[in-house]
């Protein structure tokens, strides 16, 4: 049977290829398998997208220009993924202790690593201050909180402001990091912040980065572009104020948007530099450092989610598939599915490309609420018990950011690479989660506590 291709024929060909070896080495299978889901990464597509953001920006940087380019470990934060990436010249931009402990744990030096939050604490900030990891403070207060830790224990880690450009929202608001009341940064358009934002730098010389994430899911490149533009400019009036070249870095955050609606792969990283070319051209003069943070531009497209279809039914003559597959994964599809809507793979019961003529059909989770439904009135090969349904573009957020409603365990993470022969080799990431450890998390050996 033909692979499900659409735009990416070779990604495509390899990810058919994992699926009916998945199958054959009882990763996930029928009715009779222990195992209903189970969660795939294709190692050389996430190769192939670290390759070709550090070659748009390689090609367009003046010579020698410093260039980091942080994965926003909240899309994926797997071990075994960053130390993949690490391996490809990539660092982390991580948000809590527990991103960065995850950081540490795949062997990202702190002089790659760059810490984003707007609600650090002081103790997260000694410790990135006393490990050299790059700061990006959110707002005044925390500018405050640095100013008194700087002065106790002096640093060599670099030290940036986050602003938030006020350029507008995208097609999705929840996501959208650069509105008129964004909760991140500092507001450069609010009344008297620009002047506040260049007497901050002129007054602490140790500041020497500024950053901004303007770009997310929903926004349009040229948006994107206009917040890193404001970047640039307020970066060259702090300088020209200062009288030096006292900031030296420019961190222009990530938010590369994804297709979700086919396997071509857009808008691609060299899209984004062109946009940013054409908006800030002289952001690739070699004046400034930059710092990139892209996270599921990066990891989407190389992810599958493989569930079992348990039971089929049908109700008001709509036919349903119950599969393992719901909003424990897919949370934004389920609470959100305009915003979120996922592409359904049919495959049948040994992992084939299921064929037959088109019939609407919704695709349903495991989970104990209405909502829990990945499609609806989808049109599919009719599903029956036993097929398998594959969810393409899930490597980023989607079998990271578990959702622990019913209790729905956690799946298995497996990499996977295909030999010249199309022989698939898989590498566990990441073990399903045990009943046992969800009674563990649950406080299973606390059990008296409130009696």
């Amino acid at each position: 049977m033909a692979a499900h291709t659409d735009g990416g024929g070779e990604a495509s060909a390899r990810r058919d290829l994992a699926v009916r070896a998945a199958v054959d080495q009882g990763l996930v299978g029928g009715a009779d398998s222990a195992e209903p889901l189970t969660c795939l990464l294709d190692t050389a597509g996430i190769r192939a997208s670290a390759a070709a953001l550090t070659s748009a920006f390689a090609a367009a940087l003046a010579p020698g220009t410093p260039v980091l380019h942080a994965f926003a470990v909240k899309a994926a934060p797997l071990v075994p993924v960053l130390r993949l990436l690490a391996d490809a010249g990539l660092g982390c931009e991580v948000a809590s202790p527990g991103e960065l402990a995850l950081a540490r744990a795949a062997g990202v030096p702190a002089g790659r690593t760059v810490l984003d939050s707007p609600a650090k604490t002081a103790a997260e900030l000694r410790e990135a201050l006393a490990l050299g990891i790059a700061v990006n403070a959110d707002n005044p207060q925390e500018l405050a909180r640095l100013d008194a830790l700087v002065a106790q224990a002096p640093t060599g880690a670099p030290i940036g402001l986050r602003i938030n450009p006020q350029t507008g929202a995208g097609t999705i608001d929840a996501l959208s990091t650069a509105t008129a009341t964004s909760k991140f940064g500092i507001a450069l358009r609010d009344p008297g912040a620009r002047e506040w934002l260049v007497r901050a730098y002129l007054d602490r010389p140790w500041l020497t980065r500024l950053h901004v994430h303007s770009g997310s899911q929903g926004v349009p490149l040229a948006l994107i572009a206009e917040g890193v533009r404001e970047l640039h400019a307020l970066a060259e009036e702090i300088n020209e104020a200062a009288g030096r070249r006292q900031v030296d870095t420019l961190d222009i955050g990530g938010g590369l948007p994804v297709n979700f609606a086919s396997d071509e792969e857009t808008p691609r990283f060299a899209e984004y530099v062109a946009a940013l070319r054409e908006a800030a051209p002289a952001l690739f003069s070699g004046a400034y450092g930059l710092v990139t943070e892209f996270g599921r531009s990066l990891l989407a497209k190389h992810g599958l989610v493989l569930a079992r279809v348990e039971y089929t039914k049908t109700t008001g003559s709509r036919p349903i598939a119950l599969t393992h597959a719901g909003v424990q994964l897919a949370t934004r599809t389920a609470y959100a599915p305009a915003a979120w809507p996922v592409r359904i793979l049919p495959y049948d019961a040994k992992g084939a490309p299921k064929s037959g003529a088109p019939v609407a059909q919704d695709v349903a989770g495991p989970a104990c609420f209405a909502g829990d439904l990945l499609a609806t009135a989808r049109e599919l090969p009719l599903l029956a018990p036993g097929d398998l349904i594959g969810v393409p573009d899930t490597g980023a957020y989607f079998f990271t950011a578990h959702y622990g409603y019913n209790s729905l365990p956690r799946p298995a993470v497996h990499g996977f690479t295909v030999g010249p022969e199309g022989r698939v080799r898989f590498a566990l990431v990441r073990p399903a989660q045990s009943v046992e450890a969800i009674v563990a998390e649950a406080g299973g050996a606390l059990g008296d506590a409130l009696l």
